[in-house]
């Protein structure tokens, strides 16, 4: 049964590389993408090489917002798990070994809800600051990230919701997140602190 459930998983990545990834802005070697359960704005969409992304995910760049440029950019041996949500209107950038759990979301952009007299879903999408994942962060399950830029070596605990800039090497949990460790430079070693705000620096 596993070697069945393997050529199967090999025959779509192979039918997938064939077919679809020349459509991609970009679609780098040895990547792999299992069953999307949608791709918008294909074109404006980069994978880098390398790249493993497990079944179920949906990814846009629309420019929804009017943006002249729209990227979702995926680094180079970046690991995404299963069912995870981008959407970009402007960029959402991850950078190179980003790790990912199952149900994460990344958006640079939300819905407005500003007139009361509207289902929200008929008020315009609000364009919010680029996001960028740093190389080799790890996102936690059910992770969401909104608007953000989450720095290099970070680890975002399951079920965070990211509202504010995180710095490098972070330890972050909670909705609204808050950081919780730190990486101490010169003894290498994570110091637990205070919570505090994600922006701190």
């Amino acid at each position: 049964m596993f070697f069945i459930f393997r050529l199967h998983n090999f025959l779509y990545r192979l039918m997938f590389q064939l077919t679809v990834s020349r459509f991609f802005g970009h679609f780098g070697r040895q990547s792999t993408v299992l069953r999307p359960r949608g791709i918008e704005g294909i074109d404006n969409i980069h994978i880098g090489d390398g790249v493993y992304v497990a079944a179920g995910g949906l990814f846009a760049a629309v420019p929804l917002t009017g943006a002249e440029k729209c990227e979702l950019k995926i680094g180079d041996g970046c690991k995404i798990g299963a069912n995870n949500h981008f959407y970009a209107t402007r960029s959402v950038v991850l950078e190179d070994q980003v790790l990912t759990a199952s149900n994460v979301y990344v958006a640079d952009n939300s819905h407005k809800y500003t007139d009361p007299t509207q289902a929200i879903s008929n008020q315009p999408i609000q364009q919010l600051e680029n996001v960028r994942i740093g190389e080799g962060t790890w996102l936690g399950q059910n992770v969401c990230i909104i608007g953000v830029t989450i720095g290099r070596g970070c680890v975002i605990g399951a079920n965070a919701v990211v509202l504010d800039h995180i710095p490098d090497y972070c330890v972050a949990v909670g909705a609204p997140a808050r950081i919780v460790r730190r990486l101490d430079r010169n003894s290498g070693r994570w110091i637990r602190v205070h919570s505090q705000p994600a922006h701190m620096d």
